[in-house]
């Protein structure tokens, strides 16, 4: 059977869908001719735009706009009208699952763990230690299995790069400055390292290792890195708020290393091939959410209670939070001076 109209569906959050982007760039590179669409939510779509591996990007507002059963089935007669060929759905959720088989999209491909797996014409095995991409790709598996080009892609446009140029400059940061993207952040707060800490790390940076200190994250992040600031000694910059997810991977390709807990500027940052220092706190990396490539780093701490969930909590169970507390400022900036060091 000929493969002419493709769907991804991941509707899921920002990381989600930064690491399909090798799952798209691997469809094309099967299926060159084929006419390739993906489904996302409207905050995720800057991820793709002015991907040349994507010829459409369907955007469904399921928590907002477009909520509810009624709209369901529109966004269904939307997919149907499109006469796809395959659906791949790395999405592992029922509503992903109806979408594809309501639209009568005759082959439909995602995981045995997903929880709309019965509607699935080819259900592939969730392996559970693989990274995310590699677990993408596996959705391949019948068609291709020598995938070799794994990384994530962003593809920032000229206007990004000027935008980001101009808002470096009036924040006193020039160009051929050594900067350090910290990405304090997350939506659950066991994976957010503490404050003092980055702020301490923060102002090593500046004095010892004579660096610029940029804080990036999204507009709910913004008071968080307000904070830290505050309580620094030294000057940093807060870009957090400010910014696309294009024009953030832009400024993140200015920079020599990125410092994130367990969150999507991870994901940015090995898009951009930049390297990563990564704290992981109530999540462990084998979750298969890590920096993608080589060259990064993970500052972690082993103990029996970790993990305590898959996405994290608002507070430890254990309520003594030692997978952050016991984290020092030493060990993180001796790991972003490793990084350093290599850029140099």
């Amino acid at each position: 059977m000929m493969i002419n109209r493709i769907l991804i569906i991941q509707t899921a959050f920002l990381g989600d869908v930064i690491l399909c982007t090798p799952l798209l760039k691997a469809t094309r590179k099967l299926f060159p001719h084929s006419f390739i669409s993906f489904l996302l939510i409207p905050e995720t779509k800057n991820v793709v735009e002015n991907n040349p591996h994507l010829d459409e990007i369907m955007v469904y507002d399921k928590k907002g706009k477009e909520k509810g059963l009624r709209n369901f089935f529109k966004m269904i007669e939307k997919i149907k009208t499109r006469n796809f060929d395959l659906a791949l759905i790395p999405h592992r959720y029922l509503r992903s699952a109806l979408l594809a088989r309501f639209a009568k999209i005759s082959q439909r491909i995602g995981f045995d763990k997903s929880t709309g797996s019965f509607l699935f014409t080819k259900k592939v095995t969730y392996q559970n230690n693989s990274h995310e991409v590699d677990r993408n790709l596996s959705l391949l598996n019948d068609f291709s299995r020598d995938l070799l080009d794994n990384t994530p892609e962003l593809f920032p446009e000229s206007k990004d790069y000027s935008y980001v140029s101009q808002l470096l400059r009036e924040s006193g940061v020039k160009e051929n400055d050594k900067i350090v993207g910290i990405a304090p952040g997350s939506v659950w707060a066991t994976k957010r390292w503490l404050p003092e800490r980055f702020a301490e790390v923060s102002d090593l940076l500046i004095k010892k290792a004579g660096t610029k200190v940029i804080f990036l994250g999204s507009r709910e992040d913004e008071k968080l890195c307000l904070e830290i600031a505050n309580l620094m000694k030294e000057k940093s910059v807060i870009l957090a708020g400010k910014t696309t997810i294009l024009q953030s991977a832009a400024i993140i390709s200015k920079c020599k290393a990125i410092l994130s807990n367990d969150s999507a500027p991870v994901h940015i940052a090995s898009a951009m091939k930049k390297p990563v220092v990564a704290i992981f706190g109530s999540t462990i990396p084998e979750f298969g959410f890590a920096p993608y490539g080589e060259g990064n780093l993970i500052v972690e701490k082993k103990m029996d209670c970790r993990p305590c969930g898959i996405h994290g909590k608002d507070k430890c169970p254990k309520k003594h939070f030692k997978c952050m507390t016991e984290i020092t400022t030493k060990e993180v900036f001796e790991a972003l001076l490793t990084k350093l060091s290599i850029q140099e």
